[in-house]
């Protein structure tokens, strides 16, 4: 099939001048611990381009490397391959001639998807090399192009009036090409990182979008005709009733996407034009974040190890929805963990399963709430207990009294910042007294979107932006600024991945006094600056100065410090 190796990798680079002796030595010793592709690593490191190692890889394996157009892929050929075949192992059939489809993956090395492949064609594969980001969206456009095509072919069967009655839409949601595409809205953002799916109803078509990194991306959408179907399968999935659609439902899936175990939460309402759905996808698979790997400063790290190595107390992390909280406390349980001591979780939802930690469900249909489960919690004898949130004065009064006898407290608030989660407290009729007495910390974070490694280049931004986040161009001292221009491996945004930006506040004996006599939020922050604390701003703009970041990244999710 190939025509054999010719070196390796490493030495292919070294020969054609792209790399050193001495950075292939430092990818080695990354390997060991990671056990990442060493082409991978490379160009994480900023050694090579990801082009660079395509044609290294094409010679080591004599294979071509091609890229993918419009006009580069055949229909013949896209329909041979089955489209979950595509996605789970990320290759996209190019042309189908002589018995022989000529497949292009990203890692051709891995030859069972091609062993795979033959049995299920009977055509002989021929594998060409192109990079991940182009494949990835090949597949979401042609192959969400070739379903919208056959189903065009099938209408008929597959769309229905405008109210269709209950044994219309079983039939429409079992109908193979609405169960592919539904499969492949699915897949798609699996792939793309999307933390949820959006899917729209209006007045003349559907939108469908994919949250990735905290912001909404649009993507190709099927005909509005099928929405009805579309919806219908989900429920289905969800065990929920699809005969029900003038009312909110709330349901849940659990498959696995490419050999990865993803729990999706599905919520419906009903909108003027139908129903609305958005999928929460939560990505089993997805290894925890270390504290180390949150993006805390070094003295903040500190501050945060400090405070959740003592033996009793409160502390809170705020911020709004898909602000990273769950992902911190998660951190914190783990870096605290040993056989020692006992910690008992309650969530709504248990994201992910935190090995020798006891976690609790919630399940308010049969009783069991934050409040009903952290009373019980408290007898099981723990030694620290994570709540999931504080959302009224019931839970808020147990996880007080529970830190107040002894045991380390961990929740969550939804407020703009640390000193808010104060007030917060006392405005659900928490006793100043008790909130002096047990809260020994509050971390407010955001997250803000990383500038992407593979179209980061060097930008100058006007000195009216830089005010707005506190700088001004002689604070940048010779320091380059960086933006992503746009690639196909951040989806022309210029971002990929987060990081969590934080505002640190430690409650000493003077914020105990202001807590007592009520003192506003805006009065304690002033304070805590004055005595060192880095607000969620001021950490951003350090995210800015260091290259990791941009300035209107920072200013899109930190509001400016305004006392």
């Amino acid at each position: 099939m190939y025509s054999g190796k010719k070196g390796r990798l490493g030495e292919i680079l070294i020969a054609r001048g792209q790399i050193t002796p001495e950075q292939l030595e430092e990818a080695l010793e990354l390997q060991k611990q990671s056990g990442e592709l060493i082409g991978q690593i490379l160009i994480r490191l900023g050694y090579v381009t990801e082009n660079e190692v395509l044609h290294a890889l094409g010679e080591q394996l004599g294979l071509p490397v091609v890229t993918i157009t419009d006009q580069s892929v055949d229909p013949v050929a896209l329909g041979q391959v089955p489209s979950e075949f595509a996605m789970r192992h990320q290759l996209i059939p190019l042309r189908s001639e002589d018995h022989t489809i000529t497949v292009a993956m990203a890692n051709p090395l891995d030859v069972q998807p091609l062993d795979d492949l033959r049995l299920v064609t009977g055509c002989e594969i021929k594998p060409a090399i192109a990079s991940p980001s182009e494949i990835k969206r090949a597949i979401e456009q042609f192959y969400m192009e070739k379903m919208i095509q056959d189903i065009s072919e099938q209408e008929a069967d597959i769309t229905a009036e405008e109210a269709p009655d209950i044994a219309d839409l079983q039939r429409m949601a079992t109908e193979a090409l609405v169960i592919q595409l539904v499969n492949l809205i699915i897949h798609q953002a699996v792939q793309e990182r999307a933390s949820d799916i959006h899917i729209e109803p209006f007045e003349r078509e559907l939108r469908v979008r994919y949250r990735i990194d905290g912001v909404l991306r649009e993507v190709q959408a099927p005909p509005k005709r099928l929405h009805p179907a579309i919806v219908s399968r989900i429920k289905i999935l969800a065990d929920m009733n699809i005969a029900e659609r003038r009312l909110p439902q709330d349901g849940r899936i659990q498959l696995r996407v490419s050999g990865r175990r993803i729990d999706i939460r599905v919520s419906t309402i009903p909108t003027l034009y139908g129903e609305s759905v958005v999928m929460r996808i939560l990505d089993k698979s997805m290894g925890l974040l270390t504290l180390e790997e949150l993006g805390m400063q070094d003295q903040a790290l500190e501050q945060f190890r400090r405070l959740i190595s003592v033996p009793h107390g409160m502390i809170l992390v705020t911020g709004p929805t898909g602000s990273g909280k769950s992902t911190s406390l998660y951190a914190a349980l783990m870096e605290i963990y040993s056989v020692e001591k006992k910690i008992i979780t309650i969530e709504d939802p248990v994201e992910y399963q935190l090995p020798g930690v006891n976690q609790i469900q919630v399940r308010p249909n049969i009783g069991l709430t934050f409040a009903s489960g952290l009373r019980h919690i408290v007898r099981q004898d723990p030694d620290v207990i994570m709540v999931g949130e504080i959302r009224d004065p019931e839970t808020a009064d147990i996880a007080i009294n529970a830190a107040l006898t002894g045991h380390l407290v961990f929740s969550t608030l939804h407020t703009n910042d640390a000193a808010g989660a104060i007030t917060r407290l006392l405005d659900m009729g928490v006793e100043p007294y008790l909130v002096a007495s047990t809260l020994i910390g509050s971390i407010a974070q955001r997250l803000v979107r990383r500038i992407c490694t593979k179209c980061k280049t060097p930008t100058t931004v006007r000195p009216e932006y830089l005010r707005q986040i506190g700088l001004t161009p002689e604070d940048l001292n010779g320091r380059t600024l960086y933006a992503g221009a746009g690639c196909e491996e951040c989806g022309r945004t210029g971002y990929k991945g987060r990081i969590g930006v934080f505002e640190m506040l430690t409650i000493d004996d003077e914020i105990r006094r202001m807590i007592v006599e009520r003192a506003s939020a805006t009065v304690i922050k002033q304070y805590a600056v004055s005595k060192g604390m880095t607000t969620l701003l001021g950490d951003g703009r350090e995210k800015v100065l260091e290259g990791i970041s941009t300035v209107d990244e920072v200013l899109r999710v930190c509001q400016r410090d305004e006392f």
